[in-house]
């Protein structure tokens, strides 16, 4: 039993599924997580044609196992659950077929997000509730519970018969977005299949303990994204709900899709937090110790490196994730 270090390869969806492994191989990481739907594409992924097809299947693990690569992931985050039918109806058809396929593939760990309903039958956009201090809230968010535990109740049960679990991230603006809600979850559902991703980036700019996040939920735990985040002197008076994020031009270069005709939003220049190259918000020591507790929830848990550190190229600031993720393991091990 042992930890699998590698990375989700959203971050070459310029390179073609061998030279991505390749960079991956080269940073002397051994697993690779791949994309199947959700906010983003699928260039390392043909969903549509491995589930028609033994033999594609078949030669698609072979790509793995010629690089000496483990797939040790799909991932569908996105928003299965909003009311825009461009989002919510796609999102949520992505999930289910990439359970199948995992199953098919033998892969047993999917990574998602529980999504943003709105905020009655008849709304919209979806609408994120941080915190109901207003009692008109709580109606919103019973009506957003009747919607999400339903739809995690039917992916439950499909995660089962296919051999996989579903592992929701605890990513703001979803209604899953803290362990008291995904306990909520569990505790709605009677779910068998449903699990954590544990991605602490998300949790250090609430201001949570990714650590003490990881203890309290034990084996819940399902998959590890090895992300950091840095806090910046912005917090001091932005806090971290910030809202002064401008749009992408539509002519921009290089946007990031999220649904038909959006794309992430442009941070203000002096923020109060933002995604950095791992080791670069949290020391080797900090990952030893999170590591050490990954090991408690799972000894063969995955830990996948997510780089979105807009400060350096893709392949640098995996490069740079790498050389802390391997120093913590070392350490681990000494």
């Amino acid at each position: 039993m042992s930890l699998t270090y590698g990375a989700y390869t959203a971050c070459l969806a310029d390179r073609d599924l061998p030279d991505a492994l390749d960079v991956l191989k080269d940073a002397d990481l051994s697993g690779a997580e791949v994309n199947v739907g959700g906010f983003i594409p699928s260039p390392h992924c043909p969903v549509d044609s491995l589930l028609a097809s033994a033999t594609a299947r078949e030669d698609y693990l072979g790509v793995f196992e010629e690089k000496g690569m483990a797939l040790t992931g799909l991932n569908t985050s996105g928003n299965p659950t909003s009311p825009l039918p461009k989002e919510g109806i796609k999102h949520a058809h992505d999930l289910r077929q990439a359970i199948r396929l995992a199953g098919l593939l033998g892969v047993t760990e999917i990574v998602a997000m529980s999504g943003t309903p709105g905020t009655d039958p008849s709304a919209k956009y979806p609408t994120w509730v941080v915190n109901p201090w207003n009692g008109i809230d709580m109606e919103v968010l019973d009506y957003q519970w009747g919607v999400v535990a339903p739809f995690f109740t039917e992916i439950d049960a499909l995660a089962r018969d296919n051999g996989v679990t579903v592992c929701l991230e605890l990513h703001p603006r979803n209604l899953v977005f803290t362990v008291p809600s995904f306990e909520r979850l569990i505790s709605k559902t009677g779910a068998t299949n449903l699990r954590v991703n544990m991605d602490p980036s998300h949790l250090f700019w609430q201001q949570m303990d990714p650590i003490a996040a990881m203890k309290r939920l034990g084996g819940l735990v399902g998959h590890v994204h090895a992300k950091d985040t840095k806090i910046f002197p912005g917090a001091a008076y932005r806090g971290v709900l910030d809202t002064d994020f401008t749009p992408v031009p539509a002519e921009a270069e290089n946007k990031t899709p999220v649904a038909y005709d959006y794309w992430c939003s442009s941070w203000p220049e002096d923020p109060a937090w933002r995604f950095v190259a791992l080791g670069l918000g949290h020391d080797v020591d900090y990952w030893t110790e999170f590591l050490s507790v990954a090991r408690e929830c799972n000894p063969d848990m995955n830990i996948n490196i997510e780089h979105e550190d807009a400060a350096y190229g893709n392949v640098e600031g995996l490069t740079i994730g790498a050389s802390t993720l391997l120093a913590a393991a070392a350490a681990l091990s000494a």
